[in-house]
Parts: structure tokens; C-alpha cells; sequence
């Protein structure tokens, strides 16, 4: 996955011009808000030099009554303010969320296999929470507190130049030193991101596989794994917090330099009678009205300078290409009839490590195929390639004589049924995760599928029947009763194609008699892959190819494969004696 990282351009293009209308309103709101602030350092100068020495109690009423109302408008500004932008920043997290979740859902089958689960939850779910700090209230007030300091500044200057040049002195060092330390942090938190992810990813994990854990007395071991992730995300916030700190602390000193200065050459003018009282303490307020945003202004610096690092790492998913290639994968196959050919195709995991090599081979529709071999020989990812999951690096693989590469994923997989060995369910019902490929489908058909699978013969027993809840992965039902549930939802699929892989292998012998007989059903006028160690769950297939290596050493009926003596009839003798 190549790294990118998100320019201002690119933000301001995607996220902040599309809001253009609400920014705009936030940002009139933050100039009314800021404008109706400087009221009170401006009337404090008229009650210090005009209304107490005369004691003037028609412009003390004024006075007053504008103070009122500034602070009143302040407060409906701030109100409309977070309902305008803190919704549309909500929602824009939502949106991004749903984005990025539905790239992920479509990216190949490899990724997953190099990506935790818990990693790509994290990044889906935290990553994109910063761009709050970008659409929110962060933005227009970083804007807002740049508008307030420069009106400020002209009015300090108006009141004393000489003194708005010292204060000037270290607001400009400030500055820098705030400059070099946000370019510093972003990639701590970028960093934190990865790290949140791994943390999470691993404790997702360590929930899910909770009984491996306490099988093997393995608890300690895992706390230990999960306190040395939360070590590494501490260490990291330590080090952002030591930088933001320093920004901090140099705010303080600096600007505490400045109010010294002040305090000194303010009072000096004072009692020289180059300076009113009045004018002194209007420009300490103004001064304030001027460094608060300047302060505050850090604080958004780092909120978003995490939100860019997080942007960071979701664009970097955005840009992995996706599975369906609309520039490639252009034909679609309302009906597909079921032909599937191997044309000379290899594959592999890893540059130079091949795992399938050079098969060809041809499965018609209606028929039966059937791979066998010992485990890792290849008969999965040949499987997988039929079902579209993985592409061959070379040679084709042909659906009705079409390259499947070119063919559209959705025409094609809506024709796929897919049973494999450890099948995943759904936390839900039984008809839920029966119901998964066709929710739609009439109560007729979700009975057949039941009965067609013999699940009826577990639900029955149970209180609620097909509404009984399973748990996570079907944590309440047996190894053959999951199985079984698997069946009934690619019975209920209705699939041209059907890819059966180790579908018998969780069954006791009862349930395998079961299930016999209702794959003949489904398998029937069905073009079927079936991947099974247990030959005698293959005897009726129209062929069987032997896979060795990644190669197809055998291929013939039961009876044929048996006669020849090779590889299916050590691996069929071997079957039998154990």
C-alpha cells in the first residue's frame, strides 16, 4: 500500500469549498461574535477617562446597555455557530465513514489477507474523526482569531506604536516556534494512528479467539501482548504532548514578557502624561483580545495537524485500487450457462513461489469437479480463482469462453454460491444468516432451503425455531450444525455456479448423510467445484483432478483413478485404513 500524504490543496478541493455555504455563514458568525467582543475594551476606556471623573450617568447607561447587548449577541453567534458547523462536521464524519467502509468491502480478497480485522475497524471508525477540526468550529475560528488579532492590532497601534511594536517582538517568535513544531508533530500522529490500529486490531483479536486463549492458559501472555501495544500509544502521546507543551510554555513566557514590557513602559507613559488610564487599560484588554486567538490558534494548529495525519492514512486506503475495475471489467453476464475453463494458468502468493503451475482444464456446466490432494498442494486457490477471488498471473480463466477478468464482479457473483470450510455467520438469527444472499426471498423458499439442508432437524428442537439466536460466528451451534446453515444459504442462493470447499468437513457421520444428500440436490444442473480430503464424499463426481504441487498429476472418474493405481489410490487406500 503506497503512503501519500494530503496537501492543503487537496483538503480545501474535496472537504472544505464543497461546504463553502456553511463555512461562509460560520465565518460571518465568528466576525459578529469577535466584533461584538472588542465592546468591552473599547467602553471600559470611556467609563475609566469619561464617565467616572464626570460621573456621567446617561453614558454609563449606554455604556452598559452596549455591553448588553454585545455579550447577548456573542451567545446567539456561539450558539448558531456549533448548530451550523458541528452538525455539517458530523455528518461529513459520517459520510467518510460509510466511504471509506464501502472501499474497503470492495478491495481484492489479498488485502484482507494482509490486513487485521480490528486495523481496518480503527481505521474506518477513528481515522476520520479529525476532519472535524477542519469543517467544525476549528476552522472558522482559526479564521476569526487571524481577523480578531489584526483588528486588534491596528487598534493597539492607534492607542501606542510604541508599545504594539515590543508586544509584536515576541508574538513573531512565537509564531515560528508554533511553525516548527506542528511540521514535527504530524508524523507522531500519523504514527499514533498505525499504532492504534495495530492495538486495536490485536484486541479484536484476542476477544475473538477467547477460547484458543484460555485453552492453551495463554491469558498472561495476551495482557502482556495488549500492555506493551498501549505502552507504544502512550509513549506516543508523550511525545506529542511534550511538543504541544512546548508551544504552550513558549506562549506563556513570551507573552509574559510582553505584559511585563507592557506593564513598564505603560505605566511609565502613564506618569508622564503621555497615556490616560483609560487608554492603558483599553490597550491590555485589546492586547488580551489579540494573544488569546494567537494561543488558541496553536491549540487548532494541533487539532489540525492530527486531522491531516489521520486524512493521511485514509487516503492511503481510497487509493488502493479496487477489486472490479470498471476500465477493465466491462461485460456483463445476465445468464451464465456455467462453462469454465483453465487455460494454462499460474499463480502465486509470492514473487517467484509459484502455487498453481501451468493447469488447464475444463468443467461444463451441470458438472461435477472435484479437487483432491493433500493440504497446501493448490486446490483452494484454484478454487478461489473460479470464484473470482483471486486473479491468475497468467493464462485465463473463461466463463462461457469470456476472460472472467473482463467480466463485471456483480453479473458474475450473482450466479456464485459459495460454501467454504470454516463458513462465517452472522451474529443474529438462523433465518437471518440463512436469508444473507437473498433477503427478499418468499417464506416458500427460505422452508425449502431448510428442509433441503436438514437444519429443520436441529431447529425444531429449539424454542424459537429458525428465530433462534446464534451468537457471534455462530458460537451456539455446533461445528455441523454451522455447516449445515451454510448449505441452506447457498441452497436458497439459487447459484449457476456452486464452490463447495471442505462442506462436509465439520459433520459427524449423521449429519454427513444428511448433507449427502442434499448436495445432490443442490449440486444438480449446478457447475460444482468440491474440495474434499474425504474421498468418499467425491465418488459421484464427473471429475476428479489430482493436485499435487500445484499441478494436476491425476484426472478421471473414482473408478478409473482407482484403477490406475497413482496418487488416488495411495491417497484412497490411505483413507480407508484409517
Amino acid at each position: 500500500m503506497s503512503k501519500s500524504k494530503v496537501t492543503i490543496g487537496h483538503v480545501f478541493k474535496t472537504i472544505v469549498w464543497p461546504r463553502r455555504t456553511q463555512l461562509l455563514i460560520g465565518l460571518v458568525l465568528i466576525i459578529i461574535s469577535r466584533l461584538a467582543g472588542l465592546v468591552l475594551p473599547g467602553a471600559s476606556k470611556y467609563l475609566m477617562d469619561d464617565v467616572i471623573p464626570n460621573n456621567n450617568l446617561e453614558m454609563l447607561k449606554l455604556l452598559l446597555l452596549a455591553v448588553g447587548i454585545a455579550v447577548t449577541v456573542q451567545a446567539i453567534t456561539s450558539f448558531a455557530l456549533t448548530q451550523i458547523l458541528s452538525v455539517e462536521a458530523q455528518q461529513l464524519i459520517s459520510q467518510l465513514r460509510s466511504k471509506v467502509q464501502a472501499h474497503i468491502i470492495k478491495l481484492p480478497v489479498r488485502f484482507f489477507d494482509n490486513a487485521k480485522t480490528g486495523e481496518l475497524v480503527s481505521r474506518i471508525m477513528t481515522d476520520v474523526e479529525g476532519v472535524r477540526n477542519i469543517v467544525g468550529t476549528g476552522l472558522a475560528q482559526l479564521f476569526g482569531g487571524i481577523l480578531t488579532s489584526v483588528i486588534c492590532l491596528f487598534l493597539l497601534i492607534s492607542i501606542s506604536p510604541m508599545m504594539t511594536l515590543y508586544v509584536l517582538v515576541p508574538v513573531a517568535i512565537f509564531g515560528f516556534i508554533s511553525l516548527k513544531a506542528f511540521g514535527k508533530i504530524r508524523p507522531i500522529f500519523r504514527e499514533r494512528g498505525v499504532i492504534n490500529a495495530e492495538v486495536t486490531g490485536r484486541l479484536t483479536e484476542t476477544l475473538g479467539g477467547v477460547r484458543v486463549i484460555k485453552g492453551f492458559n495463554a491469558e498472561a501472555q495476551e495482557i502482556k501482548t495488549f500492555e506493551d501495544g498501549v505502552t507504544r500509544l502512550f509513549l506516543n502521546i508523550k511525545k506529542s504532548l511534550t511538543s504541544t507543551s512546548f508551544v504552550t510554555s513558549s506562549a506563556t513566557f513570551l507573552l509574559g514578557l510582553a505584559s511585563t514590557g507592557i506593564m513598564g513602559i505603560g505605566g511609565y507613559m502613564i506618569m508622564n502624561g503621555d497615556m490616560t488610564f483609560g487608554d492603558f487599560l483599553a490597550f491590555t484588554l485589546y492586547l488580551g483580545f489579540m494573544i488569546a486567538p494567537i494561543v488558541q490558534m496553536s491549540n487548532i494548529g494541533s487539532q489540525l495537524t492530527e486531522a491531516f495525519a489521520g486524512l493521511d492514512r485514509t487516503e492511503e486506503i481510497l487509493n488502493t485500487p479496487l477489486e472490479d475495475d470498471p476500465t477493465v471489467r466491462t461485460k456483463q453476464m445476465r445468464e451464465i450457462t456455467g462453462d469454465i475453463t483453465f487455460q494454462d494458468v499460474s499463480f502465486s502468493y509470492e514473487e517467484d513461489k509459484k502455487v498453481i503451475k501451468n493447469i488447464s482444464f475444463e468443467a461444463q456446466r451441470g458438472t461435477v469437479t472435484a479437487l483432491v490432494g493433500t493440504s497446501g498442494s493448490g486446490k483452494s486457490t484454484i478454487a478461489g480463482m473460479a470464484a473470482s477471488f483471486l486473479v491468475p498471473d497468467s493464462g485465463k480463466v473463461l466463463v462461457d469462453g469470456v476472460d472472467l477478468t473482463t467480466i463485471t464482479l456483480e453479473s458474475y457473483r450473482s450466479q456464485l454460491g459459495v460454501v467454504l470450510q470454516n463458513d462465517f455467520l452472522f451474529e443474529g438469527t438462523i433465518k437471518e444468516n440463512i436469508l444473507f444472499p437473498r433477503p427478499d426471498a418468499s417464506e416458500e423458499e427460505l422452508i425449502h432451503a431448510v428442509k433441503a439442508a436438514h437444519v429443520n432437524e436441529f431447529t425444531d428442537r429449539f424454542e424459537k425455531g429458525l428465530d433462534t439466536m446464534i451468537g457471534e460466528r455462530g458460537v451456539k451451534l455446533s461445528g455441523g450444525q454451522q455447516q449445515r446453515l451454510a448449505i441452506a444459504r447457498a441452497i436458497l442462493a439459487n447459484p449457476k455456479i456452486l464452490i463447495l470447499d471442505e462442506a462436509t468437513s465439520n459433520l459427524d457421520l449423521e449429519s454427513e448423510a444428511y448433507i449427502q444428500e442434499s448436495l445432490k440436490s443442490l449440486m444438480k444442473g449446478r457447475t460444482t467445484f468440491v474440495i474434499a480430503h474425504r474421498l468418499s464424499t467425491i465418488r459421484q463426481a464427473d471429475q476428479i483432478l489430482v493436485i499435487e504441487n500445484g499441478e494436476i498429476v491425476e484426472r478421471g472418474k473414482h473408478d478409473e483413478l482407482l484403477t490406475k493405481k497413482g496418487r488416488y489410490h495411495n491417497l484412497h487406500e490411505y483413507q480407508a485404513r484409517i
